[in-house]
């Protein structure tokens, strides 16, 4: 298992985060590699979702819906050809800090055979850019 985590803390409600992350349409906004999502947000739900990387050809996942609580959190899971292979959990997390503000989180948990593949790589990455 791998993981990557960012957060931020941002001057709005938890309310008002998660209306801004749930209004599909403006993923685009905010988010520059999602270009586009489709599906209904309920659990056991598939989304449709294009991603657009720098300098790459687009491509679509399609992750099924894990969690949605209003105002705290929202999961989904998708895979990389077929379940168990290379799978990744993304989780967007928000926490209520009071006063209007609140603390975003966003991880996503990599799961699957290939994964020790690419951590092999960063691990002979770290020993060259090192000089081990």
């Amino acid at each position: 298992m791998k993981e990557l985590r960012t957060e931020i803390e941002i001057a709005a409600s938890a309310n008002r985060v998660c209306a801004t992350l749930t209004d599909f349409s403006s993923f685009p906004v905010w988010n520059p590699f999602i270009r586009r999502v489709d599906g209904e947000l309920r659990v056991g739900a598939r989304l449709v979702i294009r991603l657009q990387l720098p300098n790459a050809r687009s491509m679509t996942f399609r992750p099924r819906v894990l969690r949605v609580e209003r105002g705290r959190q929202l999961r989904w899971r998708g895979h990389l050809l077929v379940p168990g292979l290379f799978d990744g959990e993304h989780i967007f997390a928000i926490e209520p800090l009071g006063a209007g503000r609140a603390r975003f989180i966003q991880r996503e948990i990599f799961t699957g055979l290939l994964v020790p593949l690419f951590a092999r790589r960063l691990d002979t990455l770290k020993a060259r850019a090192e000089g081990v």
